[in-house]
């Protein structure tokens, strides 16, 4: 898997898909299950913070390699647990991503629009 500055939300889905389906893991893919590992893998991206002062957390990553990967790749779990939910679930990220925010901006409208 090669990287580049712009990665379509399709290809990354793709990459997340062959590399389940290569491990025969569809079969563990529940939308129960994938929920469950989303708050599983967030809690462990929380436990690099937890204790630590807002400012303290604002500057893990930059002060300290380690915990910036260790940061990364619990945030990648995340996302690939996300994608892998989305994919079983037919549901197109893009589209509920821009609904999301649409809905959004209608019940928190910025103060320009106000």
């Amino acid at each position: 898997m090669g990287l580049t500055n712009v990665t379509s939300i399709a290809a990354i889905q793709q990459a997340v898909r062959e590399f389940r389906d290569a491990r025969a893991w569809r079969q563990f893919h529940s939308p129960k299950n994938l929920s469950m590992s989303i708050a599983i893998e967030a809690a462990e991206l929380m436990e690099h913070f937890q204790w630590l002062t807002t400012v303290e957390a604002a500057a893990l990553p930059q002060a300290d390699p380690a915990a910036r990967q260790a940061i990364a790749e619990e945030l990648a779990d995340v996302f690939i647990y996300c994608f892998s939910l989305a994919d079983i679930m037919e549901l197109d990220i893009a589209e509920i991503v821009f609904d999301k925010l649409a809905k959004n901006e209608r019940k928190y409208p910025s103060k320009r629009e106000m």
